[in-house]
């Protein structure tokens, strides 16, 4: 895959998480009764970055040319985890954080980068063993 390929690739990845986290967002929102997001505009722009922090780090899964599965997880997890701190940072200059932010945001993206890495892993494995086939 070319350049221009997986640019392409990433900017329909980041358009479709992006949409469906909002759709859940909104149908949660709607489901509690709320009618209008509390959080405005800048929760919704702070959605954005995190979902281009998502894709920066699958983009980085397929472009990093690090063989050793384990390294290459740290070498994408750290500086997203700081991408993401800095962004929960920024966020604490506009508007009052939760006296939990830091752990909560750390607790959602860990566990979401290792999900994610596990289904990678295991689609990974699954289609060497039907080439093998």
């Amino acid at each position: 895959m070319n350049g221009k390929q997986g640019l392409k690739k990433a900017l329909v990845l980041y358009c479709g998480i992006y949409t469906v986290a909002t759709i859940v967002n909104s149908v949660l929102y709607l489901a509690n009764g709320v009618y209008e997001d509390p959080n405005g505009n800048l929760h919704e722009l702070t959605r954005a970055v995190m979902v281009l922090i998502g894709t920066i780090a699958y983009a980085m899964a397929f472009y990093l040319p690090v063989k050793n599965s384990l390294l290459k997880a740290a070498a994408i997890y750290l500086p997203t985890m700081g991408l993401v701190f800095f962004l929960v940072f920024l966020s604490g200059l506009v508007e009052t954080l939760s006296k939990n932010a830091y752990r909560d945001i750390f607790f959602n993206y860990t566990g979401c980068f290792l999900v994610v890495s596990v289904v990678a892993v295991l689609v990974r494995r699954a289609g060497k063993k039907k080439l093998r086939s």
